[in-house]
């Protein structure tokens, strides 16, 4: 049989004797044996999609991590989807925002915006789009396939409770419905009488023959955003990519794109305005989070796992595993922002640093005054 490990750290802790779940355990090294620095009453702070109900439909499938599942998602909630070649999400709107990242294959996105512009686009892998609070879109599976995560500026949001267009008519009363489109009522005997949310329909043709076949109208790109195409900034230890309103106009949710080396960490730091939801998309990695007064947690996460950091609270990200970790951040703001705890004591008088933290001249001079939001390890 093999040992598990226990919950002891030298005089503290005491072995398991009852039930237990070794997988689960091994996920989470840092909750079964925390460090000895975590103090305190933090909430949970992680939830993997793997635990999250999958909605199945026809051709593909959509699952969601909100406040249900994580009770501290208060401003943002997330959304993994998979659609095959062809396969269609619904044609509908929100009332809150939806921020989009490609993982997988490629997918044709379409909008029209409140100014009657339509907009049809493909994109790949790392691309992004921004649909606006009330914006009807629909999205569809190209050849391969698509895969892609949603972020919505709501930790209250539900995928199961979006302003459908199939349901819009079906409870409109037909006569209403014919006055609409000035045709009679006979003109609406097929449409369905309940959601369709995820369909088959085959796969859609060369995009310039769709926006062709729409005539005259007006088009726009700007609600996508190919993320796929900006070059990461590099620091030893790994990169980020930031875009945010300033490169990417439309947006009100804000992202960074963290990649890590092995052993490599994005720095202690907090965000002053924003709440962050976290996608981990690979490799292994710990977080601790430090809230007023004494209190500090450390969560691990792998690929498929989703975090969250509440603003103003201090935390790093460190990869812990051999491979590079990728992890998206979204923020519930237009624009990045982030304080870091080594540029603040760079940034103030070392008298004061050294009162208050009883430190000497070694870390006194590895502070720094520069961005550098990922160190090596």
């Amino acid at each position: 049989m093999v040992d598990l490990p226990q919950p002891i750290v030298g005089t503290k802790g005491a072995n398991i004797v009852g039930p237990r779940n070794p997988e689960v355990e091994a996920q989470n090294p840092d909750i079964l044996i925390p460090p000895l620095t975590d103090n305190g009453g933090i909430p949970n702070l992680k939830f993997p999609f793997a635990m999250a109900h999958n909605r199945l439909e026809d051709g593909g499938w959509a699952r969601e991590v909100t406040c249900r599942e994580m009770g501290t998602l208060k401003e943002l909630a997330i959304v993994n989807m998979r659609l095959p070649p062809g396969v269609v999400r619904e044609m509908h709107w929100h009332k809150e925002a939806e921020w989009a990242y490609v993982l997988q294959g490629r997918v044709r996105f379409y909008l029209i915006d409140d100014q009657r512009r339509t907009l049809v686009e493909d994109l790949g892998p790392g691309d992004l789009w921004l649909a606006p609070a009330g914006f009807p879109h629909a999205i569809q599976g190209l050849e391969e396939g698509t895969e892609f995560v949603l972020v919505f500026n709501d930790g209250n949001f539900s995928e199961n409770q979006t302003l459908l267009v199939t349901e819009l008519f079906a409870h409109t009363p037909r006569e209403v419905l014919a006055k609409n489109f000035g045709v009679p009522e006979s003109a609406f005997n097929g449409i369905p009488s309940h959601e369709k949310y995820i369909f088959r329909q085959p796969v859609p043709g060369p995009i310039e023959e769709v926006r062709k076949e729409l005539g005259a109208v007006e088009f726009t790109d700007k609600y996508v955003f190919r993320a796929s195409e900006l070059a990461p900034t590099k620091y030893p230890g790994g990169a980020t990519t930031v875009v945010d309103c300033k490169n990417f106009e439309v947006t009100n949710l804000a992202a960074l794109f963290i990649d890590l080396e092995p052993g490599g960490m994005r720095e202690i730091h907090w965000h002053p305005d924003a709440d962050e939801i976290q996608y981990y998309i690979s490799g292994k990695a710990r977080m601790t989070v430090f809230d007023a007064v004494n209190n500090a947690r450390t969560f691990d996460y792998v690929a498929g796992d989703v975090g969250y950091v509440p603003k103003t609270l201090a935390h790093y990200i460190e990869n812990t595993g051999d491979e590079p970790v990728r992890v998206l951040n979204v923020f519930h703001t237009a624009e990045y922002r982030d304080v870091s705890l080594n540029n603040w004591l760079a940034l103030t008088p070392p008298a004061l640093v050294k009162g208050h933290l009883d430190i000497g001249d070694p870390l006194m001079k590895s502070l720094r005054a520069t961005r550098q939001p990922v160190v090596k390890g």
